[in-house]
C-alpha cells in the first residue's frame, strides 16, 4: 500500500515537471517568434562581446574649403589652383570652396585657364580659357585681363601647352600683375599663379609655381608632375 503511494506521488511530480518543461518551451518558443532575428543576434553579440576592449576610433577628419588640410583664419579667402599630371587631368581653380575652373564644370581646357574674382566681395566674375597652341588668343586674353575691374583677385593655370601663341604683349600684361615666371612658360610646363589687380600681395603670401616638362624627370609619360598653389588671401589687403 504505502509502495503504490509512493509511486503514485513521484508519479504525479514528474507529469508536473513534464507539464511546466512543455509549458516553458512553449512560452520560450513564442517569445523567440515574436523578437526580430536581429534582436536575439544582438543579444548574443553583446554576450561575445564582454570583456573585450572597446575600440576607440579616431573622428573622421572635417573637409575644409577647396580641400584644404587645415581651415583658413578668418577674414581670409581659401583658394586652390592645380594643374599637371597628364594629358586628361584638368586643371581645377578653387575659390572659397567654389569650383571656378575644372573638368566638372566642363570649362578647364588647354592653354591658359583664368578665373575673376571680386576682392571686396568675394564673388566670381568670370572664367575663361585661352588655347595658346592653335589660333590666336593672346590678344583676346589680354583683353580679358584688361577688362577685370581694380582689385580682381585673377587665378591662373595652364594646361598642356600655356607657351607656344604666348605673345610679347600677353607676357607683359602678366608680369604687370607680378608674374616672375610667365616668361619662363615652355611647352607643357606647369604654372600656376595669383593676384589682385592693382594691389601687390603680402611677401608670406605664396603666389606662383612652375614645373618644366622635362623627359628624364617627368611622372608622367611626356608630362610633368602636378603642382599645387593652395593659401589663404586675406580680405583686408589695401
Amino acid at each position: 500500500m504505502f509502495f503504490f503511494r509512493f509511486l503514485s506521488v513521484n508519479l504525479l511530480k514528474a507529469l508536473g515537471l513534464l507539464i511546466a518543461s512543455a509549458c516553458a518551451w512553449y512560452l520560450g518558443y513564442l517569445f523567440a517568434d515574436a523578437l526580430p532575428e536581429n534582436t536575439v543576434e544582438m543579444a548574443i553579440n553583446n554576450i561575445q562581446s564582454i570583456g573585450e576592449k572597446p575600440v576607440v576610433r579616431a573622428p573622421q577628419p572635417k573637409r575644409q574649403k577647396c580641400d584644404h588640410w587645415v581651415a583658413c583664419p578668418p577674414e581670409t579667402y581659401a583658394y586652390s589652383l592645380l594643374c599637371g599630371g597628364g594629358k586628361d587631368i584638368l586643371p581645377k581653380i578653387c575659390f572659397e570652396d567654389e569650383l571656378l575652373i575644372g573638368e566638372k564644370k566642363n570649362n578647364a581646357g588647354r592653354g591658359i585657364n583664368i578665373a575673376i574674382i571680386n576682392y571686396d566681395t568675394g564673388k566670381a566674375i568670370d572664367a575663361k580659357t585661352f588655347d595658346m597652341w592653335e589660333g590666336e588668343f593672346s590678344g583676346p586674353m589680354v583683353t580679358f585681363i584688361k577688362n577685370a575691374p581694380e582689385r580682381s583677385i585673377l587665378l591662373m593655370a595652364t594646361h598642356d601647352d600655356g607657351a607656344t601663341r604666348l605673345s610679347e604683349e600677353a607676357k607683359k600684361t602678366i608680369e604687370q600683375l607680378g608674374s616672375k615666371e610667365i616668361r619662363n612658360i615652355r611647352f607643357r610646363s606647369g604654372w600656376v599663379f595669383v593676384a589682385i589687380k592693382g594691389v601687390p600681395l603680402t611677401k608670406n603670401l605664396q603666389k606662383e609655381k612652375i614645373i618644366h616638362s622635362d623627359n628624364n624627370k617627368n611622372r608622367y609619360a611626356g608630362w610633368p608632375a602636378e603642382i599645387q598653389l593652395q593659401d589663404c588671401l586675406p580680405k583686408n589687403i589695401k
